[in-house]
């Protein structure tokens, strides 16, 4: 049986939103699965928030899955950024919608600059999967462009998802469930 981290972004993903939802679907499936508060998610720490991802990842079994979105994208990089600690690797991690520091609101501007070290990255997780959309808010310039061609990621381009959240369609995803569980759903593929 895998493990899934699923970690929500600046202010916290709502009960409709696609991660709440998928929460509950592997939870019904069987698997384990912690999605935790972060905390102060109206006023994130970097510090804080490392410090809680790698006390959830210590606490999960072996190598999990970690479905990452917007801001926690950025929280992911942080952490492979650092020497990763024991009990600190996941198995594959599924980055979707970061943002970039044109596009990020104030409080999350602490987070940036985000170091992009395709090495590291790839040292931290068997594989690592970007989402996002070329019309994000969050991220102006294009997440395919700032994020998946310098860390040579598969990516994954949704047209006109925006931010891939609830108000552009994303409370129930099957396509993200499938790729937990089977490693494929995510739709069409560029290369980083």
């Amino acid at each position: 049986m895998a493990s899934f981290l699923i970690l929500h972004g600046y202010q916290g993903s709502g009960p409709q939103h696609w991660q709440s939802w998928l929460a509950g679907r592997l939870r019904s499936a069987g698997e384990q699965v912690a999605y935790p508060d972060l905390p102060s998610p109206d006023a994130p720490e970097l510090a804080a928030w490392r410090a809680a991802l790698e006390r959830e990842l210590r606490a999960l079994p072996g190598e999990p899955v970690v479905v990452c979105h917007s801001l926690a994208c950025v929280l992911w990089l942080h952490h492979c950024a650092q020497p990763v600690p024991e009990g600190g690797r996941a198995a594959r991690v599924l980055l979707v919608a970061p943002p970039s520091m044109a596009g990020a609101p104030r409080a999350i501007l602490p987070f940036f600059p985000v170091p992009l070290d395709a090495g590291a990255v790839a040292g931290a997780a068997t594989e690592t999967h970007l989402v996002c959309a070329p019309d994000d808010p969050y991220c102006p310039e294009g997440a395919a462009a700032l994020y998946g061609a310098p860390l040579g990621v598969p990516t994954h381009v949704l047209p006109g998802a925006a931010h891939v959240n609830v108000e552009t369609g994303f409370g129930p995803w099957p396509e993200v469930e499938a790729w937990c569980l089977s490693r494929d759903g995510l739709g069409r593929e560029e290369r980083g």
